[in-house]
């Protein structure tokens, strides 16, 4: 059992540090960050969630399984290099569309950030995925018996 310092201090950071890890991921093609480390920070939030009310807590925050969540990563990374393949450029060549935003506001998105963004899901799912294995109680049913 957790104790009521831990839990209440979670409710608090865990939130914060899914703030910085969406920061961390949204600026790392251009400064340092990205989705390697934004998966590691939203990962870390999800631990902590995890030691303090216990693995079930894992999978109420994630909603799908991990390996799901490193799937869907995996595969949006690989669809990140389609638009350059399909343009006739190298494999992920990174390729920009800025969506105007009226009152001259512009919101650059771009392959990389896409790539990024499966990265980050793989990251997050692949992390949580260990993490539950190693929270998880081992079962005593079929295994050897102690002497």
């Amino acid at each position: 059992m957790s104790s009521l310092i831990l839990r209440a201090g979670t409710r608090i950071l865990a939130p914060m540090m899914l703030l910085l890890s969406v920061f961390l991921l949204w600026r790392g093609h251009n400064l340092p960050g990205g989705g390697f480390i934004g998966g590691l920070v939203a990962t870390s939030a999800i631990a902590l969630q995890g030691i303090a009310f216990g693995p079930e807590a894992i999978r109420r925050t994630l909603v799908v399984p991990p390996a799901v969540v490193a799937g869907v990563g995996v595969l949006i990374a690989v669809v990140a290099a389609l638009p350059a393949a399909l343009a006739g450029l190298p494999f992920f060549t990174g390729l920009w569309l800025k969506l105007d935003l009226g009152d001259g506001a512009v919101l650059p998105l771009s392959t990389p950030l896409l790539f990024d963004i499966g990265v980050y899901l793989t990251v997050i799912g692949g992390v949580c995925a260990l993490i539950a294995a190693l929270e998880e109680e081992p079962s005593l049913e079929g295994g050897e018996e102690g002497g």
